[in-house]
């Protein structure tokens, strides 16, 4: 009988607070735009897309746009996306 793999999802694994804030972290020190929105899109899949998109003040479908791979949100909608995940972005020396 042959084993079914599923698909790894981190939204299933973001149930926290800390564990957003952490996972947003360490993308980030990835210094990969594609992976950061992509890692934003498992925090706003965890939370409930149309939640973050109404906090954000964007159209559910925008919100998605903005976090697709390779795209090239303003950086006020990246703000407005972390604020509805209930993050913020801080500035630490080198």
């Amino acid at each position: 009988m042959a084993e079914k793999i599923t698909e790894f999802d981190a939204s299933t694994y973001l149930s926290s607070d800390e564990a957003i804030a952490e996972y947003l972290t360490a993308v980030l020190e990835e210094n990969d735009p594609d992976l950061f929105l992509a890692a934003m899109g498992d925090v706003a899949k965890a939370r409930g897309m149309m939640n973050i998109a109404r906090e954000a003040g964007l159209g559910r479908e925008s919100l998605y746009k903005a976090l697709a791979p390779g795209a090239k949100p303003r950086y006020d909608t990246v703000l407005k996306v972390l604020h509805a995940l209930g993050v913020k972005l801080t500035i630490t020396a080198a």
